[in-house]
């Protein structure tokens, strides 16, 4: 029954509509009667069902004006939904009988008697008259949606049009909910017009005709059986129909240019590429080749070439407050040249102290990095790019002016007070802005040098750019191959081939920063051959001509400077070509100064490719001068060298094997940078060198490689050659190699010896020795476990496990080559490199296992164990016997007994070296025995201070690796606190009184001239100097030692150690460690000095808290001291250390205090939060020093707002920006992924919960609210971009989604009401607005992996402050998930 009432409805609705159709009747009045008429029946209006009939009645047997007014009319007073209609008369096929309602007003199709065809934009051609009508209904009614998603019926039409359009199916989205489908209408419009336009004019290829999404021919209908298709073309028809190809092009602009559907359609742009760009594809077409747009009067091919350029970014810069004009401002003000021109106290050069601060961390020599500086590099360098909001020149500028101020810190020191005068570029770029400087003692101490800065400069900044270039056009290859006319990429700042072109437009720009560029002495004569060679091939010079130059024959003007090198570099990285050498000023010297007369002798290198043998000379030459510096004019010849030698290393003799290990292992690894990566693995690989085919021995095949192995292991073993290995991130690889030489060689008896090529002998001892310490120092056993011991916080970045190495090897090698960018990289890699990827483990190394559990168990607990009798017991005696037989000679034996252990009797010498015959484990199993026993007797006064010395080091010179065990033993033996003190009197022990109270005072200025004040640092006194007992056996042993090569790589394993031993124990003790042994080396003083006052940061927390004040307002420019007042990174990094005024040590920059001291810091937990406080009392400091009370008052008072106080509030928040970076910077540093989740789940959010009674206060309290707010969303956004990047890395995003996620539930809770803030209401508003503004426009990528149920409520919440754009701007980042809700929300609020 109700069936039939509603067939009845309708077939009265079709009745009405003809009858005023056949009288004429005004559309309107047609319109009004209709919709009261179904209004009395209990339809709801609009109604899907209406829109049906009335379409199906006009297409095509009623297609007359009259029809199409009733229709406009029906439309116009909403009696049928509009884009349900455009939906039907676009391109879809609908087959009718009749119609039928059922209960629920669905409509339902029944079999069909015959066929109606309403597909106007297909039958264009033939009725374009109608198709005109379609167009004007499109202007009409498809660019408001207002009324439709407020309407009663809006899910019900969506879903309608969708079932017409097919949408979901066409599009491939899973989500179905109004709003996306409302995106795919819009659209799917534009689209079908599109592709109607390009098949008006014959502009669609044959492929694009079989693609299409939408039929837009009549051939693809049955229009046979139709009479009206048949109409004759005339000359007005076909005039029409160009018109209509005109105003549809018309309407596509239109639809580009609207404020509502054009911000639909970018999210279309934002969240389906693939269709996006494909239609984008199209539209260039028609813009390059239609006639119809050159024939357009309203727009033009290149007005529409820009619209769908312009991204019409959601997030509208013009908010509706001051605090966001301004924070837009500074985002958007990323030029080295812009915003950071205004801010008084910080210079251009601080955009970029992040990088600053990272590259000089990374020289720390305590620390060996378990992945790659590269990549860190890289992602941070994206990560400043990103949140700066910066062009590439700018952001690879400064990267290169970092890295430059790099090398000159490592390489200058004071010469004296006389200022220098010089442009502003330069000067404050200078280490010191205006001091003169002169370079420095390049042995200062056991750290690494300039070789190592020179390989970040050159090497691990040059991969970076490479990186980044790398993925920029790899992105661009795999769309254009994915492309099938258009090769242009379609790409959001920064445009296709901006970063290459950036990395030229900055190596131009530097230029001008002269002050930075000159070159340290050691890499002068390669800078100048650089120069060379650009003013060759200027001068158009051959390759064969170069080879035959030598240093004599260069122009006399041709100085080389680091921008030589540093284009040199991205030559042979192929970021470059030689038109480099054509830039303005690049050289300094004219054709006719290019010699004419040249030596005959060639380069080393060029007489290696050519044959020559390995004589000695040849050797010498080539282990002196990098593989990369013959090759200037060829950069990719180098690699071919560096393969020879690598050639000769597997196939030459044994002695061509060995002069080829010590090629690879000089110049070429640590200056060969164009190469250096390549060195480095070629020399990892040999240290695993293949079971030769023929071998049948019953021991391990690699004590045949002893010779060529020792000779590799002593040419890495430099603190710079493993400083450059860990910069690589080899350090995993080049770990599983030296285990497997500890194990064979440490298992294998001294039967058979070997010769040096300076006549010294060794045996498999002296191999292990070497392999162990290095294995040793890459794995950084030395943390004392004293700081495992104390305190209430286990240090983040706690001692790393031999396992934890393994691990992070496996799981590099098993990951390499799958991701994109590894790709990439394999591609550097050689050819000839064949590196195995299997995994290794622990139980492959049992002797290293059961070393590395003794090794823990003398940590936890005193040595027990040793049965008489036992090999180990045997052992014992023989290096008691050994270490003091000048004692056993008088006939005191000293034996384990004086420990507590069994009674032994004394051996004979000779009996002693015969026992000792073991292998190199057996001998460490035994040494904490050793060292049990001789500690013991000198604590009981039966040896002697320096007989204990002197013991130990012949056990340590007998066996070098027992220096690990030394350390282990005397550093936990310190812990246990159970020896008495030794009395450093100059009788018993080596007295530090010549030199103490200087150390002690010099310490004092250095922490003095940073700002910081500890009164409780004693100097001097009366108290007599005492270290602990194991402490001073441990110190006297070193001091024994000559400073020599040989001995280097033996003290740059206990060194570190004892230095963090020292540290660890109460005041003084370091200090007089360091006056020992600045009284054996005068010229390390400096170092000491330094390394001492690191004792008192890792005691006093507070003396931490007031070095990272120092570090903030020596960076703004905030501090009272003349040195730091200029700010910037010159006052925050300054000079390094260990230079001199006349009269004693200089200051030390408060940053590189900072750098040096964090890891000696107990609990760095709570820096978090010291930071917090420290950025915001920076920001009320930098409020009240920027803008003056007047202009705050004219600020208040103004309707213009910021056209009084625009300048001062601007420098004040680049000046803010610059604190946030700061702030996240030391953060980052000091505890990376384990601080930053603490900050934005615990750390932030109680800030927020809790009252700050302090925060406001005088006339610029409300600024100091919003500065604040704006300070801590850029300290977080720094904090999370550097710790996690801002790209979908999976390790990264992984844990990034869950804090960021918990943050972000934080955020919208408080802003639903559900969590009560403490905090000042303008501090917490301008922190959220801040905070996703930043996540917007910088980190876009972050916000797709956020739940969409939290997307969602904190738009809500935004939407309650009328920040509408905002809100908008989020939904419409969160991806497909949240488009829907973003389509309404720009519908509702027309954003």
């Amino acid at each position: 029954m109700a069936v039939s009432v509603q067939q009845s409805i309708w077939d009265t609705v079709l009745e009405t509509t003809k009858t005023a159709q056949d009288q004429n009747v005004d559309p309107l009045m047609w319109a009004i009667q209709l919709g009261s008429t179904l209004n009395s029946a209990g339809v709801s209006l609009p109604s899907t069902e209406l829109a049906h009939l009335l379409v199906s009645h006009i297409c095509w047997e009623n297609n007359l004006p009259i029809t199409w007014k009733f229709l406009d009319k029906a439309l116009t007073v909403r009696i049928a939904p509009p884009i349900l209609v455009l939906a039907l008369l676009s391109t879809r096929q609908v087959i009718i009988d009749r119609m039928i309602g059922d209960t629920f007003g669905v409509v339902i199709k029944t079999y069909a008697t015959f066929v109606k065809l309403f597909k106007v934009i297909p039958s264009r051609q033939l009725h374009p008259a109608a198709y005109r009508l379609y167009i004007e209904l499109l202007k009409r009614h498809a660019f408001s949606f207002a009324l439709l998603i407020n309407g009663p019926n809006y899910e019900k039409i969506m879903k309608s049009i969708d079932g017409i359009l097919h949408l979901s199916q066409t599009f491939g989205l899973k989500v179905c909910e109004p709003g996306v489908l409302l995106l795919e209408f819009v659209f799917s419009v534009v689209w079908q017009l599109l592709d109607a336009s390009l098949d008006d004019e014959g502009l669609l290829e044959p492929a694009q005709e079989n693609n299409f999404r939408w039929s837009t021919r009549p051939e693809d209908m049955e229009i046979d059986s139709l009479n009206s298709f048949n109409e004759k073309r005339t000359e007005h028809h076909e005039g029409l129909c160009k018109a209509n190809t005109i105003m549809a092009i018309e309407i596509i602009g239109e639809f580009l240019r609207n404020k509502e559907t054009s911000r639909i359609l970018y999210l279309a742009r934002k969240n389906m590429p693939l269709h996006w760009g494909a239609f984008i594809q199209r539209l260039r077409l028609l813009v390059v080749k239609s006639t119809a747009l050159k024939n357009s009067k309203s727009i033009t091919p290149e007005v529409l070439l820009q619209l769908t350029s312009d991204t019409r970014k959601l997030l509208n810069r013009k908010s509706k407050t001051v605090s966001q004009v301004e924070f837009h401002a500074v985002m958007a003000s990323g030029s080295l040249l812009s915003s950071a021109d205004q801010c008084n106290g910080t210079s251009q050069s601080a955009l970029w102290l992040p990088i600053d601060l990272f590259l000089e961390d990374a020289m720390d020599g305590t620390q060996v990095r378990a992945n790659s500086a590269v990549e860190t590099l890289t992602g941070l360098v994206k990560a400043l790019q990103a949140v700066n909001v910066t062009t590439w020149h700018d952001t690879f500028l400064g990267l290169w002016i970092a890295a430059l101020r790099l090398v000159q810190r490592a390489k200058l020191h004071l010469g004296g007070p006389r200022l220098v005068k010089s442009s502003y570029k330069i000067s404050f770029l200078l280490i010191l802005g205006g001091i003169v400087l002169k370079e420095r003692d390049p042995s200062e101490g056991p750290v690494p040098r300039l070789d190592t800065c020179m390989c970040m400069l050159l090497c691990i900044s040059t991969l970076a750019i490479a990186d980044i270039i790398e993925e920029d056009e790899s992105e661009l290859i795999d769309e254009t191959e994915s492309s099938s006319c258009n090769p242009r990429k379609e790409k959001q700042a920064p445009a296709p081939g901006n970063v290459r072109k950036g990395l030229i437009t900055s190596l131009q720009l530097l230029g001008e920063y002269e002050g930075l560029l000159a070159a340290p002495l050691s890499v002068q004569s390669i800078a100048n051959q650089a120069a060379a060679k650009a003013i060759m091939l200027v001068s158009t010079v051959g390759k064969g001509y170069y080879d035959c130059v030598s240093m004599n024959d260069l122009p006399m003007n041709c100085s080389g400077n680091m921008r030589h090198l540093i284009v040199e570099a991205c030559i042979a990285r192929n970021l470059l070509d030689t038109s480099a050498y054509l830039w303005p000023g690049y050289v300094n010297a004219h054709s006719n100064q290019v010699p004419h007369s040249v030596t005959s002798q060639m380069s080393c290198w060029s007489s290696l490719m050519k044959g020559s043998p390995l004589t000695p000379s040849l050797v010498n030459a080539l282990v002196a001068t990098p593989a990369s510096s013959y090759t200037f004019l060829f950069p990719e010849a180098s690699l071919a060298e560096i393969e020879k030698i690598y050639e000769i290393t597997l196939n030459g003799s044994d002695d061509e094997k060995i002069s080829a290990a010590t090629i690879l292992c000089g110049a070429s690894l640590v200056r060969g940078w164009s190469i250096q990566e390549n060195t480095l693995l070629f020399v990892i690989r040999l240290l695993s060198p293949s079971v030769p085919t023929d071998y049948s021995g019953s021991e391990s095949h690699l004590i045949g490689y002893a010779p060529f192995l020792n000779v590799l292991l002593l040419g890495i073993s430099s603190v710079d050659c493993v400083q450059i290995l860990s910069l690589h991130g080899l350090v995993p690889l080049l770990a599983g190699a030296l285990m497997l030489i500890c194990e064979v060689f440490g298992s294998s008896i001294p039967n058979v010896s070997w010769a040096l090529p300076t006549g010294e002998k060794f045996s498999c001892h002296s191999v292990f020795s070497n392999a162990f310490t290095l294995l040793l120092r890459l794995w950084r056993f030395d943390k004392p476990p004293l700081e495992n011991a104390t305190g209430d916080v286990m240090p983040v970045g706690s001692q790393q496990s031999p396992e934890y190495i393994l691990l992070v090897r496996n799981c590099q090698l098993a990951s390499f080559g799958k991701a994109p960018k590894d790709q990439m990289k394999t591609k550097r890699i050689s050819k000839n490199l064949n590196i195995s990827v299997d995994p290794i483990f622990m139980d492959s190394f049992p002797q290293l296992k059961r070393w590395y559990r003794q090794h823990q168990d003398c940590i936890v607990s005193t040595l027990c164990g040793l049965v008489q009798g036992t090999t180990v017991h045997q052992i014992v005696d023989a290096l008691l016997n050994m270490m003091f037989r000048k004692i056993n000679r008088s006939g005191t034996p000293l034996s384990p007994a004086t420990s507590g252990s069994t009674n032994s009797s004394g051996s004979g010498l000779e009996d002693t070296s015969i026992r000792l015959k073991v292998p190199a484990w057996d001998i460490l199993e035994a040494t904490p025995f050793v060292l049990d026993a001789a500690l013991t007797a000198c604590a009981h006064g039966k040896l002697s201070p320096r007989e204990l010395a002197t013991g130990l080091k012949e056990l340590a010179d007998f066996l070098p690796a027992s220096l690990a065990t030394i350390v282990s033993y005397f550093a936990a033996e310190v812990t246990r606190g159970i020896w008495k003190v030794a009395s450093m009197n100059g009788t018993d022990w080596p007295s530090p009184a010549a030199n103490l109270s200087s150390v002690e005072q010099q310490v004092k200025k250095i922490i003095a001239a940073t700002g910081v004040d500890v009164p409780s640092l004693v100097i001097g006194g009366n108290s007599p100097v005492t270290l602990p007992l194991p402490l001073a056996a441990l110190v006297s042993l070193t001091i024994t030692y000559k400073l020599d090569k040989a001995s280097e790589r033996f003290l740059t394993l206990v060194g570190p150690a004892l230095s963090s031993l020292a540290t660890s124990c109460p005041w003084p003790c370091m200090p007089i460690v360091a006056s020992l042994w600045t009284q054996k080396v005068r010229r390390w003083s400096d170092f000491l000095v330094f390394q001492s006052s690191r004792t008192v940061f890792h005691h006093n927390s507070d003396a931490v808290v007031q070095l990272l004040k120092s570090c903030f307002t020596s960076t703004l420019g905030l501090s009272s001291s003349d040195i730091y007042s200029n700010g910037g990174v010159g006052a925050l990094l300054g000079h390094g250390f260990g230079s001199h005024f006349s009269g004693g040590i200089s200051p030390v920059a408060p940053g590189i205090l900072y750098l040096r001291v964090h890891r000696s810091v107990r609990n760095v937990l709570f820096m978090t939060e010291e930071i917090v406080s420290l950025l915001m009392s920076s920001v009320k400091d930098i409020a009240s020093s920027g803008l003056s009370t007047e202009k705050l008052e004219k600020l208040k008072k103004t309707k213009y707002g910021m056209r009084y106080g625009q300048v001062s509030l601007a420098a004040a928040m680049t000046r803010v920006k610059v604190a946030a970076s700061l702030g996240a910077s030391l953060v980052w540093i000091s505890g990376g992924l384990n601080l930053v989740p603490t900050l934005m789940t615990e750390t932030l959010p109680s800030w927020f919960i809790s009252v700050h009674g302090s925060e406001q206060g005088g006339e610029s309290g409300g600024m100091v609210s919003m500065l604040g707010g704006y300070a801590l969303a850029y300290f977080a956004v720094f904090c999370g971009a550097f710790s996690w990047g801002v790209d979908t890395e999976p390790r990264a995003s992984q844990r990034r989604r869950k804090v960021l996620g918990a943050h972000l539930e934080f955020l919208a809770s408080a802003l639903n009401g559900k969590i009560s803030l403490g905090c000042d209401g303008a501090t917490w508003r301008a922190y959220v607005s801040g905070f996703v503004s930043l996540l917007v426009a910088c980190t876009p990528k972050w916000i797709m992996e956020i739940d969409v149920d939290v997307l969602k409520r904190m738009s809500k919440g935004l939407r309650q402050w009328n920040e509408e754009a905002l809100a908008v701007a989020l939904l419409g980042s969160g991806g497909v998930g949240t488009m829907g809700a973003a389509v309404e929300l720009i519908v509702e609020t027309r954003i």
